[in-house]
Formats: structure tokens, C-alpha cells, sequence
């Protein structure tokens, strides 16, 4: 059995990437989205997913290059030279996160604040990621599960591209090399409790990571066709390159409208080719027993 989850990241970015995961939702070419809760187009995201029971929520945690949603004084160490918002370097997040200039409490805290602002808002929260794919670092990973499980979220992304998609996609050499070296964390990952008694579940693996700003059509077929069994998520960042997006941080804009296109016009068809891939969202990775049902990720 293969089952896939197509997630986009970035929801309540921009009005623009909340009207992608509408259509893209409404179209069949989506089942999930992870909501940023301190994000500029946050009620318009609420309302969207409101109106679509059948579309999956996840909480997009942002920890890096965005605003908190906790008072700055409950968060210094997570804040950056501002004193009001998230540091902008990944590098210099990872940089005090190892000197242990971070406290993995204040990130635990945020991590929460952010979830409870979503599920304050009416979202039943269906699992949690993170901005930047964070929680693939152990520490991090750690403080996220212990604030999913005092939310009662019981999912969380595995952050881990496939070796199976990664050879196929069309990843600038830089970013497959970045992606491949990060897959030495995988065992730390998998080891956490929160896995381990069952506590909190996860996928085999996460596809698309690689491909980040660069998904055609053709790398969508090439992981339909190579896909194996198991529980999977596509990451997807579909949008429109608007006006609203060029207010905001982002290395992502013109690629958001080929992810959109390319998701509407292929999604449809390779699932009608591709018959035995169901489409889910993390709120049915659990069976009936309560146990996921994962193939072996590699």
C-alpha cells in the first residue's frame, strides 16, 4: 500500500499562497498545508482551512527568519540583534544552538505558543513541521515532540528526503550534496521517545526536500512512478508571485507559480494513472489500531 500526504508549507505567508492551497485543495492536487501562525496572511489561512474540514492543518513552526508569537521576554535567546524577532541566519541559529546559547525550553515554549494559537483559532492541528526543516536537528526535534505531546499533536514531519527521490530530482548539485549530508541524523531522530512508546508518529520519509524551488511536472512523475510502499509526504511550496510576496523574506517566488501549475495540471492525472497511491493527510497516517502504517524509509 503507498499513501502519500501533499503537503504545502508556508500557509499564511501571503493572501497568494493561502489562494494556491484553496485551489490546489479544491482541484484534488492537495491534502494538507502547515499553517505559520505569525504570519502576515494568518486570519485569511484560518479561514480558508475553516471552510475545508477535509484539508489537513499541521502548525509550520518558525523559529528562524519570522516574529514569535510568545512576549519577547519569554524568549530571549531565540530572538535576534532586534530583541523582537526570530533571528534572520539559519547558519547563526545553528551556530548559538551548538555553543549553547539557546534554551531548548524557550524553544519547547514557543513551539507550544505557536501550535495553541492555531488550535485557539478553531484549527484541529493535525501535526507540526518546521520552517527551514529545523527539526532535524536532534535538539530541536526534542523540544518540538515535548511540545506536540503537551498539545495533544500526535504527528510530526520526518524531515529526511528519500535516497529513492533524491536520485531522481532535479536539485541544483549544492543542495543534493546539503540534503545527502544531513541524512547522518536520521538514526537520532528516529531514536526519540516520543517514537519509540509511541507517543507521537511519523511518515517513512518526506520527498520533494531536494527539489525545493526547483519542482517541474516532470520530477512529480519521476516520484510517482519510483515511489515504493509506505506512508510518504510531498513538501511543496505552491503560491502566486505577487505583489504581497515581494513584502516578505523569502528565497521562493517564481518557483512558487511552477510548483502551483505544475501541482494543478499533473497531481489529478498521476493519481488517476496510479491507482493503488492513496492521498491522505497526517490525520489518517494512524490506522484503526492506532499504529502507523510506515514502510521501510531509506
Amino acid at each position: 500500500m503507498r499513501r502519500l500526504i501533499l503537503n504545502a508549507d508556508d500557509f499564511g505567508l501571503t493572501r497568494g499562497i493561502n489562494r494556491a492551497v484553496a485551489e490546489l485543495h479544491d482541484s484534488g492536487a492537495l491534502t494538507s498545508a502547515t499553517l505559520m501562525a505569525a504570519g502576515p496572511a494568518f486570519t485569511d489561512a484560518v479561514a480558508i482551512a475553516i471552510a475545508r474540514p477535509t484539508l489537513g492543518i499541521g502548525c509550520h513552526i518558525v523559529l528562524v527568519d519570522g516574529s514569535p508569537v510568545s512576549p519577547p521576554n519569554e524568549i530571549p535567546t531565540l530572538l535576534g540583534a532586534d530583541g523582537r524577532n526570530f533571528r534572520t541566519s539559519l547558519l547563526h541559529f545553528l551556530r548559538d544552538l551548538y555553543t549553547n546559547k539557546i534554551s531548548l525550553a524557550e524553544v519547547e515554549r514557543e513551539a507550544a505558543a505557536q501550535i495553541q494559537k492555531l488550535q485557539q483559532a478553531g484549527i484541529a492541528v493535525t501535526h507540526i513541521d518546521t520552517h527551514k526543516h529545523l527539526h532535524i536537528f536532534p535538539r530541536i526535534t526534542t523540544a518540538l515532540l515535548s511540545a506536540a505531546t503537551r498539545c495533544g499533536i500526535r504527528a510530526i514531519r520526518n524531515p529526511f528526503e528519500q535516497s529513492w527521490s533524491r536520485r531522481l530530482s532535479d536539485a541544483h548539485r549544492l543542495r543534493s550534496l546539503e540534503v545527502a549530508a544531513l541524512h547522518s541524523l536520521r538514526n537520532k531522530f528516529h531514536q526519540q521517545l516520543a517514537f519509540r512508546n509511541h507517543t507521537v508518529h511519523t511518515t517513512s520519509g518526506t520527498i520533494g526536500i531536494a527539489v525545493t524551488g526547483t519542482l517541474t511536472a516532470a520530477s512529480l512523475r519521476a516520484m510517482f512512478a519510483a515511489m515504493p510502499p509506505g506512508t510518504w509526504e510531498l513538501v511543496c511550496h505552491p503560491g502566486y508571485n505577487d505583489a504581497d510576496l515581494d513584502r516578505v523574506r523569502t528565497r521562493l517566488r517564481s518557483s512558487r507559480e511552477t510548483e502551483r501549475i505544475a501541482l494543478l495540471t499533473e497531481i489529478p492525472q498521476l493519481i488517476k494513472n496510479h491507482s493503488r497511491i492513496e492521498l491522505i493527510h497526517y490525520g489518517k497516517i494512524l490506522s484503526e489500531d492506532g499504529s502507523v502504517t510506515n514502510g521501510a524509509a531509506q
